[in-house]
């Protein structure tokens, strides 16, 4: 299906949009979002204002709501999984048009003078602004972003099926390349993330090997479904050692368990933004020059080649729409474990 505007499009200045808008706010951590009237933003220079179509609920707007996440700028409106049509260009943007659809991801700004931005790990800028964090995101009927930290989306997937690619999809695919050459994958928590980046392990020609909670079969049913040769509980064996492991699921005591289903000189990649405590471990599941690493936000680069290859893959979502005055029921949801795949807003 595609979404791409035709020509007209390209000539209208703006698309129509009102004054005023629908948000879920966060007000406070600890509190459910508020439904609210704002003002629409106003695009600044350098921004785009998106009419936006769909967001997706992620694990990271939890810990954001949860207050897991150190000094969130409050009020802010979560949700960074933002696919959107462009209503209106600010001042000096010219790779986007009116009409045209982009995705906005959880990287939102960086100062681009660091060591880290010159060296092209922007993802590690000390100065860095998130999507849905420290700026207003897509829990909202129109978003104002950053036009150099948006994607413009490929056809094939409708609006829903696609916001989880800007999160779910593009830390799953940083944390598969961290993962290195590694031929069988384990994957630890078996959600919106993993269920993506299986897809791509597969096409890879990778095995892949899904760890969900012990007696949960229709979330093994769900990984069988989505890429995986295998699934058991986490606190199993795998059939054979993994030359690597990627942890999905906010759980500490699940890294001891990866480093002792890894083979030596393997990799255990931390793929959350926040985890509860790691406990104490023997060296013996460290020894052998196992690795244990983390990932941290993304790169656009991250991103670019991320949507390539999703749709060289044929990657495919399993998604709950829902409204945006049910973002709460949705987080919710997320929280009890209750979704297989993911809950996207739709205003």
């Amino acid at each position: 299906m595609s979404h791409a505007f035709g020509a007209p499009a390209r000539t209208r200045s703006h698309l129509a949009y009102n004054s005023a808008m629908r948000a879920m706010v966060c007000e406070a951590v600890k509190r459910p979002l508020m439904l609210a009237e704002r003002a629409a933003p106003e695009p600044g220079p350098g921004q785009v204002l998106l009419k936006v179509c769909a967001c997706g609920v992620c694990r990271t707007d939890l810990h954001l709501v949860d207050g897991e996440l150190p000094e969130p700028r409050l009020p802010v409106i979560p949700g960074h999984e933002i696919v959107g049509r462009v209503a209106a260009l600010g001042q000096g943007v010219t790779q986007f048009t009116i009409g045209q659809r982009v995705g906005v991801p959880w990287l939102g700004w960086t100062c681009g003078v660091c060591e880290h931005c010159r060296a092209g790990r922007e993802n590690l800028c000390p100065r860095a602004r998130f999507t849905g964090y420290q700026i207003d995101g897509g829990y909202a009927e129109l978003v104002a972003a950053d036009a150099r930290y948006c994607f413009a989306l490929p056809d094939g997937l409708d609006d829903v099926a696609a916001a989880p690619l800007l999160c779910a999809g593009l830390i799953g695919w940083r944390t598969l390349k961290l993962a290195g050459p590694a031929e069988r994958i384990g994957i630890y928590g078996f959600g919106a993330a993993a269920h993506i980046v299986a897809q791509v392990a597969r096409w890879q020609g990778r095995k892949v090997f899904a760890f969900t909670r012990p007696g949960d079969a229709e979330g093994q049913a769900f990984a069988l479904r989505h890429g995986a040769d295998w699934a058991g509980a986490s606190d199993a064996p795998p059939p054979k050692p993994l030359d690597a492991a990627l942890i999905f699921a906010p759980v500490g005591a699940l890294v001891p368990a990866a480093l002792a289903a890894v083979r030596p000189g393997g990799s255990v990649v931390c793929g959350g933004i926040h985890m509860s405590d790691i406990p104490r471990f023997p060296y013996r599941l460290l020894w052998q020059e196992r690795r244990l690493l983390s990932v941290a936000n993304l790169t656009r680069a991250d991103g670019e080649e991320f949507l390539a290859v999703a749709a060289r893959a044929g990657v495919r979502t399993e998604v709950v729409p829902m409204p945006l005055a049910e973002a709460n029921a949705a987080l919710d949801r997320l929280r009890a474990g209750a979704l297989t795949g993911a809950a996207v807003l739709v205003p």
